[in-house]
């Protein structure tokens, strides 16, 4: 079984739309851990049929680490709120896991809006997994939960815990990454311009190699929104 696990917050405009995308079968299994909405989230999730728990502590590390918690599945795949699987994804988790020496995987990744500058993106999301193995938490990452569990989790941090669980990963073994690609909004880059959104990007990492708190990049990133 796959247990696809999606932390929320706030997601009233984008939840149906990423589950009713999600191809179900009896061995998929879908988690939405919502973090404190305000909005409808958590009653338009349930109407989807799926598995819905709240949490107290906000967080989407401590989220994605309460759906692991409950989740059934012997692979966990951990999904945004506002990005949509490939058909055929099941098949391709699978097939990517069985790889020699693969640890974890991810997708591609694709971008919605029709601005050329997205394209751009795209083909540097695509350089920075294949060539560094440093795919993000847009991309669906997803691994056994076995390894999930062995290698500890993501780490409780407000900022960067899918950057640093990556990281994690790398020194256990491959990363795989799926040549279809997950459909995520455009919404931040149409808001921020692609320029300024990958600016702030690139500041947030080099201020995380150099032992910036993630407390204080959460700031930082609230502020430059």
């Amino acid at each position: 079984m796959i247990s696809i696990i999606i932390p929320v917050l706030n997601e009233e405009k984008h939840i149906q739309t990423t589950l009713q995308a999600i191809e179900r079968t009896p061995d998929i299994e879908i988690i939405v851990v919502d973090g404190g909405s305000t909005d409808h989230t958590v009653k338009l999730a349930k109407e989807c049929n799926v598995i819905v728990i709240s949490i107290s502590q906000k967080g989407r590390a401590r989220q994605m680490n309460a759906g692991a918690a409950i989740a059934s599945g012997e692979i966990l795949l951990f999904l945004h709120a506002d990005t949509r699987l490939p058909r055929g994804y099941a098949k391709m988790v699978r097939d990517t896991l069985t790889l020699p020496q693969t640890v974890a995987g991810a997708f591609a990744l694709k971008i919605d809006g029709a601005m050329r500058s997205l394209r751009w993106v795209e083909k540097m999301v695509q350089w920075r997994s294949r060539f560094c193995s440093l795919p993000y938490g847009d991309q669906a990452l997803f691994c056994k939960t076995s390894t999930f569990f062995e290698l500890g989790k993501f780490p409780d941090l407000l900022f960067m815990e899918d950057f640093e669980f990556v990281r994690t990963l790398r020194k256990a073994g491959r990363i795989r990454i799926v040549p279809h690609a997950v459909l995520t909004s455009g919404r931040r880059w149409q808001k921020l311009g692609v320029v300024k959104t990958t600016a702030i990007n690139q500041i947030i990492i080099i201020g995380y190699f150099f032992g910036v708190s993630p407390h204080r990049l959460a700031r930082w990133y609230r502020t430059f929104q």
